[in-house]
């Protein structure tokens, strides 16, 4: 019987992961069994076509734990009697007394779940972030006496505790973060930084087009040349979205632009009241989330590709955006911010232009710019895609993530 791996997920399907789902895919191919471990149920009403694609099982936690009471109770009862119980439950004790929190008390017993749960052949768990689906990860392989690792993103490094992050580094048998400014950051908090290791996401180029070469020459100089500028991401505070709303308020009336948004989030419908307040609520247009093969539609139709990353009140922040690779792999030109990790996808003034984050007038100065000079973009997206397709394909991650899991070339299988 084959060996699994079960990947721990704060919730799948998910529209906005799917790096996380392009991996799974990828590792199912090259031999990896794997069991996806969800500690919710889905909320996305679509999903994208590479999740029908993939074999794995889920395996949902109970989400609300009052709700299964006697799942919970049967999953103590059967963990109550592994070897693993007793340190599982004193490292959450001593968890809980320094992180005293819903998600700390409801982990544990999530993690008496899986263990219950996982396969006979379970040989290792693995989480996807550093923060909760770590912590489930960590008490269920206490409790199964088995190794883990994980991967970590953006969010999750910059919002937890260092504590809990050290650790967890202490703890687990290796970790893969997506940027190299994840990286540094965790290496300098790991006992054993050899520990730490970087793997970019990257883009699997089978599922997107060649750029277009053409670009249009849209200059925002009357409604028959309107530039369209294109934003993906959630309504949340890190994707800066109040300040890219200020800046189009402040390009000059004679620019003629349309602004779309593709995302959802807490954030959208104040986002909505804003570009209202600022008197350009009929120059955006407002998207839900949609699946991969639209989002892609729509990098091929815009002019413009804006994301005006910044640090949130409480710390979180993007990592390398995902969304601006996609853009840049349609040739799309990108402004963002210097922050985190997007300079090590967009190099200023050649592949992208790169703003101070949080300041409007820099940002209004860089879009206007660009409006203006479809020569510039075309340049600047030729670059991007040429950069994007040359360092960012997700080969190479996953050959990096393979030799992690154990998996050889002989492991491939080919599916029909």
């Amino acid at each position: 019987m084959s060996s699994t791996v079960a990947f721990v997920l704060k919730g799948y399907p998910r529209l906005s992961e799917t790096f996380i789902a392009q991996e799974i895919l990828a590792l199912e191919q090259r031999g990896l069994e794997i069991l996806i471990v969800s500690m919710r149920q889905p909320t996305d009403t679509q999903t994208h076509p590479i999740h029908e694609e993939i074999d794995a099982s889920v395996l949902y936690l109970p989400e609300f734990l009052m709700r299964e009471p006697l799942r919970v109770l049967q999953a103590w009862r059967s963990g109550r009697r592994r070897s693993g119980y007793r340190a599982a439950r004193k490292q959450w004790l001593k968890d809980l007394r320094r992180d005293v929190s819903l998600p700390r008390l409801r982990s544990f017993f999530q993690a008496l779940v899986l263990a219950h749960e996982a396969p006979e052949q379970l040989k290792r768990v693995h989480a996807h972030y550093l923060h909760t689906p770590a912590s489930v990860t960590r008490y269920a392989a206490k409790l199964l006496d088995l190794p883990w690792s994980c991967s970590a993103h953006a969010r999750d490094i910059w919002t937890t505790s260092d504590w809990d992050k050290s650790e967890k580094l202490d703890d687990l048998d290796w970790l893969v973060t997506c940027t190299s400014h994840g990286r540094k950051h965790l290496a300098g908090l790991a006992r054993d930084p050899a520990r730490v290791d970087l793997v970019y996401h990257g883009l699997d180029f089978a599922r997107f087009p060649q750029a277009r070469i053409a670009k249009g020459a849209n200059d925002g100089s009357s409604e028959d040349a309107k530039v369209t500028i294109l934003s993906v991401g959630r309504a949340v505070e890190k994707k800066g979205y109040g300040c890219l709303l200020d800046a189009l308020a402040r390009l000059p009336e004679k620019l003629h632009w349309h602004f779309v948004h593709i995302g959802f989030g807490p954030l959208l419908p104040e986002l909505q009241s804003k570009a209202k307040a600022l008197g350009i609520a009929d120059r955006v247009t407002w998207k839900d989330a949609q699946p991969q093969e639209k989002v892609i539609e729509s990098y091929r139709k815009a002019d413009l590709f804006v994301l005006a990353n910044c640090v949130a009140e409480d710390g979180d922040m993007d990592g390398l955006p995902n969304v601006m690779m996609e853009a840049q792999s349609q040739g799309l030109a990108c402004i963002s911010t210097r922050l985190s990790a997007i300079p090590e996808l967009v190099e200023d003034g050649v592949t992208g232009v790169l703003v101070p984050p949080d300041e409007c007038e820099p940002l209004a100065a860089a879009i206007a710019r660009l409006i203006s000079d479809p020569d510039l973009r075309a340049s600047l997206g030729a670059a991007g895609a040429k950069r994007v397709r040359e360092r960012f394909s997700h080969e190479q991650g996953v050959e990096q993530l393979a030799e992690k899991f154990g998996l050889t070339e002989a492991c491939v299988r080919i599916r029909a």
